[in-house]
């Protein structure tokens, strides 16, 4: 299948310090991919330069086969490069349909014009609601976010990633901080996504890792150890050295 993003020899050193050596990655379209490692092996600066974060000491990074190394944030997002982060960041006293409305309308380039709620134009509520149908919490559409359960406010995030369209989605940690019964439920919403996206997570979540990716990376000291699919990461004494056998499913 066609490479939807793609990394060459991607490095980032801050002084004497490397933290990303040579990395060579590679996501289809459509993919289910995870990017593991022990803490400090480079995850979130190796998301930090896809998104423009970071900018990479040398290498490069293409999307959609477009060069993108020193394209700012905001036109990485426009291209169609979407991310959630491991703290949501959510407009917490809004409701769950006002906070997925403004992520359309500054989609749509409108965002600046409203003048009312974003609830008023039918257009978007349409749009949103469909969109929260698809991930499960349509019934939380006039809850303010603040006061829903943790792992629903994690959809809500996905669901602003999602209403910008983008071809590539990263999931910072999905699952950080929510309740085991609402991890499954955040799996669950993540396997109904269109097979047209290609969704990167970044987890250290195992259960869910195993249960949602059909490749998995392994980040080690800025390097990729190995990759694989889920049964060659699980079987590899690499990995297990790695996690001390503790993480990996035998």
């Amino acid at each position: 299948m066609a490479r939807i993003l793609e990394t060459r020899q991607l490095c980032k050193s801050f002084g004497a310090l490397t933290v990303a050596e040579n990395i060579d990655f590679a996501l289809e379209t459509g993919a289910r991919h995870a990017l593991i490692g022990p803490n400090g092996a480079g995850k979130t600066t190796f998301v930090n330069m896809l998104t423009g974060v970071l900018r990479p000491t040398s290498g490069s990074i293409l999307l959609a086969g477009e060069e993108i190394t020193r394209t700012n944030q905001a036109a990485r997002v426009r291209k169609g490069l979407g991310r959630t982060f491991q703290i949501t960041s959510l407009f917490r006293s809004l409701t769950t349909l006002d906070n997925v409305a403004l992520a359309v309308a500054e989609r749509e380039g409108i965002a600046v014009r409203m003048w009312r709620p974003a609830t008023r134009y039918s257009e978007l509520k349409d749009e949103c609601m469909s969109l929260l149908a698809t991930l499960g919490i349509a019934e939380d559409a006039a809850a303010a976010v603040q006061d829903l359960p943790y792992g629903r406010q994690r959809l809500v995030e996905i669901a602003i990633a999602l209403a910008l369209k983008p071809k590539v989605l990263l999931l910072d940690e999905p699952a950080a901080g929510v309740p085991s019964h609402d991890s499954q439920l955040i799996l669950q919403q993540l396997e109904n996504l269109s097979s047209d996206i290609a969704v990167l997570i970044i987890e250290h979540d195992m259960d869910l890792v195993f249960r949602f990716a059909r490749r998995i990376t392994v980040l080690v000291q800025g390097q990729v150890l190995v990759e694989g699919t889920p049964q060659e990461i699980a079987a590899d004494p690499r990995v297990r050295s790695v996690y001390l056998g503790e993480a990996v499913h035998g």
